[in-house]
């Protein structure tokens, strides 16, 4: 057999014995020998008190409504191309009457700016005066956070009776009808 064949066997073997002592439950039987820890027997549960406490959760809501707002009066927007285009035609035309050279390119460019922004100011008025203001509907939404107020179980209080005697304990959970309890017998002093 091979080194490494050895090798794995023997580490197979450590996991198996290994497995085996971690699946030894501390104290499951009682075979009359003390364990380092104590030993373990059943104690009946007499009564099991949740201990509540309220807590705030907050919540996201979502509110949207439809906002009336004025309809978009852009250079390029719907109606009011055919003005803005005309006024940076006769832009052009006017600055093309000015300067010389590259001057004159900047001129053009200039004078297309300002007629476009005076075409469609023009083609805006006289839409205003013929059909008034338009508006068209938005939608907004905001997130605003509601607060409400839950009961929950922090613990609960445990009255058990173990040898004639009530104790009563903390625990994080109901433990049902009996809990497991660790019974931990020392010498007397002489």
């Amino acid at each position: 057999m091979s080194l490494r064949i050895k090798g794995f066997a023997a580490a197979a073997g450590l996991i198996a014995v290994s497995a085996a002592a971690l699946a030894d439950d501390r104290g499951s039987r009682y075979d009359g020998a003390p364990e380092a820890y104590g030993d373990y027997d059943w104690a009946s549960v007499l009564r099991v008190d949740p201990l509540r406490r309220q807590v705030r959760v907050s919540e996201p809501v979502r509110e949207c409504w439809q906002e009336p707002v004025p309809a978009s009066q852009g250079p390029f927007s719907y109606g009011h191309v055919g003005g803005t285009l005309l006024g940076s035609a006769l832009g052009v035309v006017v600055g093309n009457q000015i300067g010389h050279g590259r001057g004159k390119d900047v001129a053009r460019v200039a004078g297309a700016l300002v007629g476009g922004a005076i075409g469609h100011n023009v083609s805006v008025d006289r839409e205003r005066q013929l059909h008034g203001s338009r508006e068209r509907l938005v939608e907004r939404c905001d997130v605003r956070y509601e607060d409400r107020y839950e009961e929950r179980i922090d613990a609960y209080e445990v009255t058990y009776e173990y040898a004639g005697r009530e104790y009563v304990t903390r625990l994080p959970y109901d433990p049902g009808e009996r809990m497991r309890v660790r019974v931990d017998v020392t010498p007397a002093a002489g």
